[in-house]
């Protein structure tokens, strides 16, 4: 005879749903202490909530102590499924808002690094306009790499994601925005920053003399790095790395002009001959292709197309 082993969890309650998401704040705050603020609760009633989850889900989520917080096995993967419900409370939320007329709940955007200094960019622009249209939604601003964006827009934390264009995948849908103007920069004390212009590199091929530091994931930047076969030495992972990188005077880099524009004017770095070492990103929105995107992230994303658009003509 089979028998029947009784779920762990049993029923999920509203209380669950709560204790998962002190769960993912915590996770996404790295620890408790940190979350306090984002709760607004104590760090003893965070501590007691992940006891609770705990408890419920008779596993052990988290280590803390001496070493600091971290996950354990059954956590991460009870995180990584905390993720998926959460996007589909989320969506059915966004849903039931939608049977009544009205855009409520949150929107989660996702924005690349420095995009806030483009004068290209008019995102604040967009904000505004939706905060008219939809004052009743909580928004959610997150800077994050570009692969994490997109992968955030495809497993639903994150509703609309603003990226530099490099691949196009057939599970996002694509709106271009704006542009971005990227040169090559030296730092004060490296061999480059005092040559005169007849000393600079005339082509790609003479920069192979010259470390390079370059961003560690799929990105314009990695493409041109590759395909012009730059000498990468240093990697980093944002613009402030790559700034970080080229500052020590160790490495050539990439950055936006808008970004690199206050690090000239102190004199700690300049563009390495612009009118040769330089390339055009543009950048775009993305949500997921399917299914249809709730309203709320199709008004935002009209109000991202309508700032834009605006300042063009």
């Amino acid at each position: 005879m089979q028998v029947k082993t009784r779920a762990a969890l049993g029923q999920l309650s509203d209380m669950d749903i709560r204790l998962l998401r002190v769960f993912k704040t915590v996770v996404d705050c790295g620890g408790m202490a940190a979350a306090e603020l984002e709760l607004n609760i104590g760090t003893s009633t965070v501590s007691r909530h992940i006891k609770d989850l705990e408890t419920r889900l008779n596993l052990t989520l988290c280590r803390r102590g001496r070493a600091g917080f971290a996950l354990t096995p059954e956590g991460e993967q009870i995180y990584a499924e905390t993720l998926r419900l959460l996007s589909g409370v989320d969506a059915f939320r966004s849903r039931v808002d939608e049977i009544h007329q009205r855009m409520g709940g949150e929107l989660h955007l996702a924005v690349f690094d420095k995009t806030a200094s483009n004068p290209e960019a008019h995102l604040g622009e967009a904000i505004a306009l939706f905060a008219a249209q939809a004052p009743e939604v909580s928004l959610h601003l997150h800077v994050a790499p570009l692969n994490v964006i997109e992968r955030g827009v495809l497993d639903g934390q994150f509703q609309v994601g603003v990226i530099p264009g490099h691949r196009s995948s057939a599970a996002l849908a694509y709106d271009e925005l704006f542009g971005e103007t990227m040169y090559l920069y030296c730092g004060q004390s490296h061999p480059l920053f005092a040559a005169s212009s007849a000393l600079e590199p005339a082509d790609w091929a003479l920069l192979h003399a010259y470390a390079f530091a370059g961003l560690g994931y799929h990105s314009p930047n990695m493409e041109l790095a590759q395909h012009v076969q730059l000498n990468r030495h240093a990697t980093g992972y944002d613009q402030e790395s790559i700034a970080t990188l080229i500052l020590s005077g160790c490495y050539l880099g990439f950055l936006p002009d808008h970004y690199a524009v206050e690090f000239v004017h102190q004199n700690r770095m300049r563009a390495v001959r612009p009118q040769v070492f330089s390339y055009r990103c543009s950048f775009f929105s993305i949500v997921r292709a399917s299914p249809l995107a709730a309203r709320v992230t199709l008004a935002f994303q009209a109000c991202l197309r309508l700032a834009h658009t605006q300042r063009i003509h």
